[in-house]
Protein backbone atom coordinates (compact mmCIF):
# COMPACT_ATOMS: atom_id res chain seq x y z
CA UNK A 1 0.00 0.00 0.00
CA UNK A 2 1.41 3.36 -1.05
CA UNK A 3 0.19 5.26 2.01
CA UNK A 4 1.86 2.75 4.33
CA UNK A 5 5.16 3.15 2.46
CA UNK A 6 4.87 6.95 2.67
CA UNK A 7 4.15 6.69 6.39
CA UNK A 8 7.23 4.50 6.93
CA UNK A 9 9.42 6.92 4.96
CA UNK A 10 8.05 9.80 7.01
CA UNK A 11 8.79 7.92 10.25
CA UNK A 12 12.34 7.08 9.11
CA UNK A 13 12.94 10.71 8.13
CA UNK A 14 11.71 11.90 11.53
CA UNK A 15 13.97 9.37 13.28
CA UNK A 16 16.96 10.51 11.21
CA UNK A 17 16.17 14.16 11.99
CA UNK A 18 15.93 13.35 15.72
CA UNK A 19 19.29 11.56 15.59
CA UNK A 20 20.89 14.51 13.77
CA UNK A 21 19.51 16.90 16.39
CA UNK A 22 20.82 14.73 19.25
CA UNK A 23 24.21 14.42 17.54
CA UNK A 24 24.39 18.20 17.12
CA UNK A 25 23.52 18.70 20.79
CA UNK A 26 26.18 16.19 21.83
CA UNK A 27 28.82 17.85 19.63
CA UNK A 28 27.92 21.23 21.13
CA UNK A 29 28.18 19.86 24.68
CA UNK A 30 31.54 18.23 23.94
CA UNK A 31 32.84 21.40 22.32
CA UNK A 32 31.72 23.44 25.34
CA UNK A 33 33.61 21.08 27.69
CA UNK A 34 36.70 21.21 25.49
CA UNK A 35 36.64 25.02 25.44
CA UNK A 36 35.87 25.48 29.15
CA UNK A 37 38.62 23.11 30.24
CA UNK A 38 41.22 24.63 27.92
CA UNK A 39 41.67 21.25 26.23
CA UNK A 40 40.53 22.59 22.85
CA UNK A 41 43.40 25.09 22.83
CA UNK A 42 45.88 22.34 23.81
CA UNK A 43 44.55 20.10 21.02
CA UNK A 44 44.86 22.94 18.50
CA UNK A 45 48.48 23.55 19.57
CA UNK A 46 49.28 19.85 19.23
CA UNK A 47 47.64 19.81 15.79
CA UNK A 48 49.57 22.90 14.65
CA UNK A 49 52.85 21.34 15.76
CA UNK A 50 52.16 17.94 14.14
CA UNK A 51 50.99 19.52 10.86
CA UNK A 52 54.11 21.66 10.77
CA UNK A 53 56.37 18.67 11.45
CA UNK A 54 54.90 16.55 8.65
CA UNK A 55 55.03 19.27 6.01
CA UNK A 56 51.25 19.74 5.76
CA UNK A 57 51.47 23.52 6.17
CA UNK A 58 54.05 23.77 3.38
CA UNK A 59 51.86 21.64 1.09
CA UNK A 60 48.86 23.87 1.82
CA UNK A 61 50.88 27.04 1.14
CA UNK A 62 51.96 25.57 -2.19
CA UNK A 63 48.38 24.67 -3.11
CA UNK A 64 47.25 28.22 -2.25
CA UNK A 65 50.03 29.74 -4.35
CA UNK A 66 49.12 27.54 -7.31
CA UNK A 67 45.43 28.48 -7.10
CA UNK A 68 46.16 32.21 -6.78
CA UNK A 69 48.70 32.06 -9.62
CA UNK A 70 46.33 30.19 -11.94
CA UNK A 71 43.33 32.44 -11.21
CA UNK A 72 45.05 35.75 -10.61
CA UNK A 73 45.17 37.68 -7.34
CA UNK A 74 42.28 39.96 -8.35
CA UNK A 75 40.08 37.08 -9.46
CA UNK A 76 39.85 35.13 -6.20
CA UNK A 77 38.52 36.06 -2.78
CA UNK A 78 39.82 34.73 0.51
CA UNK A 79 36.44 33.04 1.02
CA UNK A 80 36.63 31.27 -2.35
CA UNK A 81 40.21 30.18 -1.66
CA UNK A 82 39.27 28.78 1.76
CA UNK A 83 36.27 26.98 0.29
CA UNK A 84 38.46 25.36 -2.36
CA UNK A 85 41.37 24.34 -0.14
CA UNK A 86 39.41 23.12 2.91
CA UNK A 87 38.53 19.68 1.49
CA UNK A 88 42.08 19.30 0.16
CA UNK A 89 43.53 20.30 3.52
CA UNK A 90 41.40 17.79 5.39
CA UNK A 91 42.31 15.03 2.96
CA UNK A 92 46.03 15.80 3.32
CA UNK A 93 46.12 15.47 7.13
CA UNK A 94 48.16 12.29 7.71
CA UNK A 95 46.29 9.39 9.31
CA UNK A 96 48.67 9.18 12.31
CA UNK A 97 47.85 12.83 13.13
CA UNK A 98 44.10 12.12 12.91
CA UNK A 99 44.52 9.02 15.07
CA UNK A 100 46.46 10.96 17.74
CA UNK A 101 43.87 13.76 17.78
CA UNK A 102 41.00 11.29 18.17
CA UNK A 103 42.90 9.39 20.88
CA UNK A 104 43.39 12.60 22.86
CA UNK A 105 39.75 13.63 22.45
CA UNK A 106 38.57 10.19 23.60
CA UNK A 107 40.90 10.28 26.60
CA UNK A 108 39.56 13.73 27.51
CA UNK A 109 35.96 12.56 27.20
CA UNK A 110 36.70 9.46 29.31
CA UNK A 111 38.23 11.68 32.00
CA UNK A 112 35.07 13.83 31.93
CA UNK A 113 32.75 10.80 32.15
CA UNK A 114 30.99 11.74 28.90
Amino acid sequence: DNSAAQSRRSTYRAMADDRKARDAQMRAAINRQLVESGEKERLKEMLRAKLGECGWRDKMKQICKEIVTSRGMEQITVEALVEEITPKGRALVPDPVKVELLRRIRAFLASQNV
